[in-house]
């Protein structure tokens, strides 16, 4: 699996790079490919999502230059922003299987989060990755014409604050976290994302 770093990013223009991509790939014009970026402060609400799980007003977020976004994702809503590294795989699922393949991007994080000492762990019946009882990264998965996009958020040096203002992936009472938090400590970003980035070709090859 190939990576790309593409930097800060808004929402959108990434969204159809996505779409681009996966149509690139579709055609056997890439190969598996995984796009790592930033981006602007934004709240996602997945297909399956509730907008009762916004606890503040859209009108507020949009005086203050944050969009809310509905998306093609699985799962419910998030926050994206600063300090939070995104990575969308574009990967062909010649087998089929997205639940397999939300297991092994959650075993990719977990095995990237030990490089700096943070021991992250699943829960039963909820999709991402937690440090305790709270999460460290968002899952949520499209896919078309049987190649995966949208992909993972994990919180590097999120400003957590971002997160009191909705239901976090539409569970009341869960609080995020973020490696910043759990390690008393500022981690520059390409040391994380060379980690996730060298984690996920290990544990998303043989799906094409």
């Amino acid at each position: 699996m190939e990576s790309a770093w593409l930097g800060h990013i808004e929402y959108r223009k990434a969204m159809k790079f996505q779409m681009e991509c996966v149509e690139r790939r579709a055609l056997g014009e890439i190969p598996d490919t995984l796009l790592l970026l930033t981006h602007p402060h934004v709240y996602t609400i997945g297909r399956i999502g509730s907008e009762a799980n916004l606890l503040v007003s859209t009108e507020s977020l949009l005086s203050e230059g944050i969009a809310v976004e509905r998306v093609s994702r699985g799962g419910d809503i998030t926050y994206h922003g600063p300090g939070q590294l995104v990575g969308y795989p574009i990967v062909l699922l010649a087998r089929p299987d997205v639940h397999r393949f939300i297991r092994c991007v959650e075993e990719a994080l977990i095995d990237a989060l030990s490089d700096f000492g943070i021991g992250g762990r699943r829960i039963d019946g909820l999709t991402g990755v937690w440090v305790g009882e709270k999460k460290i990264a968002s899952i949520g998965i499209g896919v078309r014409r049987w190649i995966t996009y949208h992909g993972f958020a994990l919180n590097v040096d999120t400003d957590l604050s971002y997160f009191r203002r909705i239901h976090l992936c539409g569970l009341k009472g869960r609080e995020a976290t973020s490696v910043a938090e759990v390690t008393g400590r500022e981690l520059p970003m390409e040391a994380v994302r060379e980690a996730v980035a060298f984690a996920c070709g290990k544990h998303l090859l043989g799906f094409s």
